[in-house]
């Protein structure tokens, strides 16, 4: 691969890697998957993806925000300290955010409160959105027209063509997990993804989560990591009929574009 890819999104401060974090940003500079955005999913968690990511500058960058099932822990104390987060050189994004109705981990009327005040500082910071929709699809994007949404990605993308259709209309962004590399529950995904203009289209692992079911050696222990990330690559090019580098190339400008335009280029 001629291309570095960027991998935008990694739940890096996840325990799995709680042993070997260092090496797992080696391998994945090593297989040329660099930069890597780290996931914030809570207030701790994003504050441990931060200072992690503020260890490595131009290799690592972290999102800031508290993921539909954290928001029965959310606070108007939670969304100062989101935003205290956001102005760190190396956050790029808020979120994970949104709604998720499959599990209910949160009431859904207490993940709608929490999740429209997280839009309201991206839009207040000017900051791109990293978003999570599941089952959810009515009232997440009832919330992202009431404030008039410009940027955000929708990160693990694994809805519907009528979905997918509408994210686009409002300019969005599509992240793409390895959940494309199983041929039962990614069938649809992978017809799907042709209808993605290249330069709306980003790829991302989801690590320790959603590894490639067809990897060839597949790791021990079933964890995912960002190093995978160009077999993902060389999955979704193949569905869409375009060259392995094009779609890197593509798809790491895309993503430089929307996380870090006003870094220098490495």
């Amino acid at each position: 691969m001629d291309h570095s890819i960027v991998d935008i999104g990694v739940n890096l401060m996840h325990r799995s890697f709680n042993g070997d974090r260092e090496q797992v940003v080696e391998r994945a500079i090593a297989n040329q998957v660099t930069p890597l955005i780290v996931t914030g999913t809570s207030l701790r968690n994003s504050m441990e993806a931060a200072r992690y990511a503020g260890r490595y500058p131009g290799k690592l960058y972290a999102t800031a925000g508290v993921h539909p099932h954290d928001a029965k822990s959310c606070s108007e104390e939670t969304i100062a300290k989101l935003k205290e987060l956001a102005a760190l050189p190396q956050v790029a994004a808020i979120g994970e955010c949104g709604l998720d109705y499959n599990r209910d981990f949160s009431p859904r009327d207490v993940q709608r409160k929490w999740f429209a005040e997280q839009v309201r500082v991206a839009n207040e910071l000017n900051m791109p959105l990293f978003l999570h929709e599941r089952e959810a699809f009515s009232d997440f994007i009832t919330i992202l027209k009431e404030h008039s949404v410009q940027k955000a990605v929708v990160h693990c993308f694994t809805g519907t063509y009528s979905e997918l259709k509408v994210y686009l209309q409002m300019g969005f962004y599509i992240g793409i997990t390895g959940w494309i590399c199983d041929e039962r529950r990614g069938k649809h995904l992978r017809e799907l993804v042709r209808t993605i203009p290249l330069n709306r289209l980003m790829i991302e692992t989801d690590a320790p989560y959603l590894t490639p079911r067809d990897l060839k050696e597949k790791p021990a222990d079933g964890r995912n990591e960002p190093a995978f990330l160009p077999h993902i690559l060389q999955a979704v090019a193949r569905c869409i009929g375009r060259p392995a580098d094009e779609v890197a190339k593509a798809t790491t400008e895309t993503a430089a574009e929307f996380f870090y335009p006003e870094a220098p280029a490495l």
